[in-house]
């Protein structure tokens, strides 16, 4: 029998167009070089456009476009409000804005409020004098008595938090490179200042903002150390060596939260994303109180799940749809710039049921670009390395996963001229593994995602419906109903090598809609229904007999 815990869903009348839609996030520098220089730009998104809206995307997402020395891939900012000449100009970002509206697609931009570059004007002026006005604009600390730095606190990216300032003999902080120096949310200049430059972008006619590292944004006013983890041992992620009780996730934090979203709220139907890599119960608190924080803060937990299998995946599921506040919107990530690719955590034929898991939860999917083909990490030489933190964390770089958006068999897979070196390395198997070879392989990756996109558009109970699990008689299967009105869809995820047998039989006659494996549909039997090894299936119930 189901659980009792059937989670209501507005109508699809009543749902904005962030929880309808499925949102694409573009790593700019990746996607499509449009001037012959190896590095992708805005101009080549506009040439993409065509390749989205077919797709069946929403929501574009873009990593940081703005002036950056590139230290961390754009998030360390010289300057919000303008974009890079390395991607464009301002002009050019407008034209995105316009042709992708045309073509109802929406664009989000990457808010990046928790650090600036050191040679952004504000912390050029900051690191001028103790005196400086922008001094109390960042976060600057004596040395500890033997002239270390003023607590324990660690980087993201290995070694001390805090880099000392000959010119001024204090510490500044910083929870990633030394070279992008965190502002201090503190003080209300600085916020301030960063709402207007929310504000620059939204009068712009940008849809929407994904705030990066939110939860880092208020800091410990005794700057008191943080605790060791006691579980911690060799080969976990290094930044896990401290419970960061002290760096991180302050209670102050909700309050900026809440003010962000008062900005976004005074814009017509905009939406405010936070990136939060927080255990379910915190993560929650971000949704803010009587829903006045995010609209929702990024659900990484599949993503994170350190076992990949039907039991592990509906723990999730289920924990994070019992726990979600009452009105707030579900969202699911499968993939990013920070995390493996996708086929390279799963492996070919869990990738593709994974996909259809995404597709047809309840709420917002993310989709990161490329996964649609299934491109896999590309291996990257020491030299050619571009990311800090596996510069300074062999083997936790990021790199392998931003590599070059493989568009058809020709040189440098159609993502920039055969004369240019790209600024990371291709896959080898580009040649084979491209849009165009996919668009024309009515069984490849591609040609699943796009299906599964379609079937979403046009099928309320999966853009807008109910969830419940079902019990199926199999611990290697995940089964759910999606619900809305007289629609009644039922998915049934074989998440094991093997094949298995799902018994619903209470549910009724079904039809079978959409596989996995591209190569079946009609009538299905409930009573025992065969999925084949990692197999996933769409049913359509059409004798429903449950109440």
């Amino acid at each position: 029998m189901p659980h009792q815990f059937p989670v209501p869903a507005p109508r699809s009348s009543t749902l904005l167009w962030w929880q309808r839609g499925v949102l694409y996030h573009i790593y700019p520098r990746s996607f499509q070089d449009s001037n012959g220089d190896g590095v992708g730009d805005v101009q080549g998104i506009i040439t993409r456009l065509d390749y989205l809206s077919w797709l069946g995307v929403d929501v574009l997402w873009l990593s940081p476009i703005f002036p950056s020395p590139m230290i961390d891939g754009g998030y360390d900012l010289a300057d919000y409000c303008t974009v890079d000449p390395l991607f464009g100009d301002l002009a050019t970002f407008v034209q995105l804005l316009e042709q992708a509206h045309r073509r109802g697609l929406k664009v989000l931009l990457d808010f990046v409020p928790n650090h600036t570059s050191d040679v952004h004007p504000w912390f050029m002026e900051a690191r001028a004098g103790r005196t400086s006005c922008k001094r109390e604009w960042y976060i600057w600390h004596d040395p500890a008595p033997d002239g270390g730095p003023p607590n324990n606190w660690e980087s993201y990216f290995g070694g001390p938090a805090w880099t000392f300032d000959q010119h001024t003999g204090q510490y500044y902080l910083h929870q990633f490179d030394d070279r992008m120096p965190e502002l201090n949310w503190r003080n209300p200049e600085v916020r301030t200042a960063m709402y207007g430059v929310m504000r620059f972008w939204l009068d712009l006619g940008v849809d929407g903002l994904r705030v990066d590292v939110p939860w880092l944004l208020i800091k410990d006013e005794q700057f008191r150390d943080n605790p060791i983890n006691p579980d911690w041992k060799a080969g976990d992620l290094p930044w896990t060596r401290q419970i960061r009780l002290y760096s991180e996730d302050r209670p102050e934090v909700h309050e900026v939260v809440r003010e962000m979203q008062a900005v976004i709220d005074s814009y017509a139907e905009r939406v405010l994303i936070g990136e939060t890599y927080l255990p379910l119960p915190r993560l929650l608190r971000y949704y803010g109180e009587r829903l006045q924080g995010m609209h929702f803060p990024f659900n990484f937990h599949l993503i994170l799940l350190s076992e990949w299998n039907a039991q592990a995946i509906r723990q999730a599921v289920e924990a994070y749809e019992a726990a979600l506040p009452v009105g707030a919107w579900p969202n699911w990530v499968l993939g990013n710039h920070d995390q493996p690719r996708l086929v390279s955590r799963l492996g070919w034929q869990a990738a593709r049921v994974a996909t259809m898991l995404l597709l047809t939860l309840r709420g917002t999917p993310t989709w990161y670009y490329g996964d649609e083909l299934g491109m896999q990490d590309v291996p990257i030489p020491d030299h050619l390395a571009q990311d800090p933190q596996g510069k300074r964390q062999p083997g936790f770089g990021r790199d392998p996963a931003r590599t070059p958006m493989q568009w058809d068999d020709g040189p440098n897979a159609g993502f920039c001229l055969p004369n240019v070196e790209p600024w990371l390395p291709l896959a080898a198997d580009s040649q084979k593994m491209n849009a165009a070879a996919e668009q024309e392989d009515a069984r490849s990756h591609l040609s699943l995602t796009r299906a599964l996109l379609s079937l979403r558009r046009r099928t309320p109970a999966l853009t807008s419906g109910s969830y419940h699990t079902l019990e199926s008689g199999s611990e290697c299967c995940f089964v759910y109903l999606r619900e809305q009105g007289e629609q009644h869809l039922m998915v049934a995820l074989n998440c094991s090598v093997q094949e298995q047998v799902v018994k619903v039989p209470e549910v009724g006659q079904g039809r079978l809609l959409l596989s996995t494996y591209l190569d079946r549909e009609g009538p299905v039997n409930l009573a025992a229904l065969a999925l084949r090894s990692q197999e996933g299936c769409i049913i359509e119930i059409e004798e429903f007999h449950m109440l």
